[in-house]
């Protein structure tokens, strides 16, 4: 609602409408589709952004953690998808765009214990988005789907995987010169404005200096 606010006052075009939704229950994804389908008629891009890394190595980690990692990153982009697409089904949207927010920890696992299972939902949103292709071709639909995999982006993303050593999170994000929000959205933007003939893959960025 902040934000929202924040996008008004400076006179951006369009609304931001925020609506509540955990998406690790099912339930509350689909009442967030029944409201947009209500409200707004129903989705002509969908935009799967949510993920979050827990600190659980393979040999030691915390079954609690590797779950609330496979329902948001995997689980809730799948759910968030299939709604998505049959809202623009039902309504014969046939230039539609399902984008999910990948990573670059989806195409290389890198030697830190602490993402390697978050490593591993990432390389499944790499397969669900190139079979979500596919399918899209079957149904013959010229609806797109496409990843875009960042590397290191200035978020709340390290506080929440080291919640318990803010001064470790806010270090990661001092060694080196990150992507910024504005550097998504703008790749977001890229994708989205392609010809129709044009579907992008996987868009694979990250900071000049980032090593890994």
């Amino acid at each position: 609602q902040k934000l929202a606010a924040e996008c008004q006052s400076a006179g951006y075009p369009g609304t931001l409408i925020p609506y509540k939704c955990d998406l690790s229950n099912e339930e509350e994804i689909l009442s967030m589709f029944s409201a947009i389908k209500t409200l707004h008629q129903g989705v002509d891009v969908c935009i799967n952004n949510a993920g979050l890394a827990r600190p659980e190595p393979l040999l030691s980690g915390k079954t609690e953690g590797w779950r609330t990692m496979i329902d948001v990153n995997v689980m809730a982009v799948s759910i968030c998808t299939r709604e998505a697409y049959q809202s623009m089904k039902e309504r014969n949207i046939d230039d539609g765009h399902i984008i999910n927010i990948n990573s670059m920890n989806g195409h290389s696992v890198v030697p830190q214990s602490v993402v390697h299972f978050y490593s591993a939902t990432k390389y499944a949103v790499t397969a669900l988005t190139e079979g979500l292709r596919q399918e899209l071709r079957e149904a013959k639909t010229h609806i797109r789907a496409t990843c875009i995999s960042p590397g290191l982006v200035e978020t709340g993303f390290a506080f929440k995987l080291h919640d318990n050593d803010p001064e470790r999170a806010a270090a990661t994000y001092e060694s080196i010169r990150c992507l910024k929000a504005e550097d998504m959205a703008n790749a977001v933007i890229y994708v989205l404005s392609a010809p129709p003939h044009v579907q992008i893959g996987d868009i694979q960025m990250r900071p000049t200096e980032q090593i890994s």
